[in-house]
């Protein structure tokens, strides 16, 4: 049975590409994440005991402490999920984001280096390191182009520019070092389990709260949206199949203004759960002032991956929006411990790994 590291494996991500290596990849996991807000260990409730499954509670930043991961475990694969991620944080707190994505990254490629020239002769042809980076590095788009995997990086937020970085570290260890990587820019997710901070749960939670549905300046910002479950076979299609070296795009082609992102989901609120008064979510909608360097348009060419590979996305938007309404309506608690903070409050009592 291979073992993959996954860094940040309790954020939202993570956590769903760790129940599916568990269940469906025949994969031991070991997932190293430093819970910071985002991670959230209620998200892998269900695989917590399963027998092939491993958590250290631990920062990427620590090199020694991935060493000795490396040394312990000897996985076959290293995917790198583990960043700060929210633009608005990124623009009120943009150090955090130079630490965690460029520092911490940089610490762990040179763990992973070193693992890599101890064993090298061991690991040569099936030891893969996946970046799992996203479509903001490429900037903003005009109304008609597609990112596609030979787009100039652009990034227009500390966010964005934090992971660019992040991109081209994983990108000169491939040359510089022969380090066998790949790395994926994936276009907006969205699914069960994501932190409400994130525009689909944030409004469904607003919604059943009787809170305004804040949409930024006009809400003609246009995004792609790839359902979770979607990247997740995608990733593991990339470290299976993917060429060592290469950057694959992943998009759900699921074009959408956040206005009509917002107004699709106040549609099936409506019907899933309507309000006691029968009037339609949309009117708790609320535009404010946008926010600084919102890039206008995001998509996704996907071609790449899927001529060469074989994956297509199995959701469509309409079929994904649905499905994860329907998770936060029949998971209330777990939406509850997120914003009244007890999820973190429980993390004194962790067993943490010894090294």
């Amino acid at each position: 049975m291979k073992t993959y590291l996954v860094t940040g494996g309790a954020g939202f991500i993570g956590s769903h590409f760790i129940r599916r290596m568990l269940y469906e990849g025949e994969v031991s996991v070991v997932n190293l994440d430093k819970l910071t807000y985002a991670g959230n260990l209620d998200s892998l409730a269900d695989v917590s005991a399963h027998p092939h499954y491993t958590f250290c509670h631990g920062d990427i930043g620590d090199r020694a402490l991935v060493a000795s991961l490396l040394r312990k475990y000897r996985p076959e694969a290293v995917v790198h999920f583990a960043a700060e991620s929210h633009v608005d944080r990124s623009i009120d707190s943009p150090r955090d984001f130079i630490q965690t994505n460029i520092v911490g990254t940089f610490e762990l490629l040179e763990a992973v280096r070193g693992y890599w020239r101890e064993n090298k002769e061991k690991l040569e042809g099936h030891f893969r390191f996946l970046q799992v980076s996203t479509d903001e590095v490429y900037g903003s788009l005009g109304e008609t182009s597609y990112f596609t995997e030979d787009s100039p990086y652009a990034p227009n937020s500390p966010y964005s520019a934090s992971k660019a970085a992040s991109d081209h570290l994983v990108r000169a260890y491939y040359h510089t070092y022969d380090l066998p990587t790949l790395t994926t820019n994936c276009s907006n997710n969205y699914g069960p389990y994501q932190f409400p901070e994130k525009l689909i749960p944030l409004m469904i939670l607003n919604a059943l709260d009787g809170k305004p549905l804040p949409v930024y300046g006009d809400g003609q910002n246009v995004r792609d949206w790839l359902f979770v479950l979607d990247h997740c076979r995608a990733l593991q299609t990339v470290i299976e199949r993917g060429r060592v070296g290469e950057t694959y795009n992943i998009g759900g082609h699921s074009e959408k203004s956040n206005l009509e992102v917002v107004h699709l989901l106040c549609d099936v609120l409506d019907t899933l759960l309507p309000r006691p008064d029968g009037e339609s979510y949309r009117r708790q909608i609320l535009f404010v002032k946008d926010r600084p360097g919102h890039d206008r348009r995001y998509a996704i060419d996907s071609a790449k991956l899927q001529t060469t590979l074989g994956w297509k996305p199995e959701e469509t938007f309409a079929t994904g929006l649905k499905k994860t309404v329907e998770w936060y309506l029949a998971h209330r608690e777990w939406c509850q411990r997120v914003t009244d903070g007890s999820y973190r409050r429980e993390r004194l009592g962790l067993r943490e790994f010894a090294r």
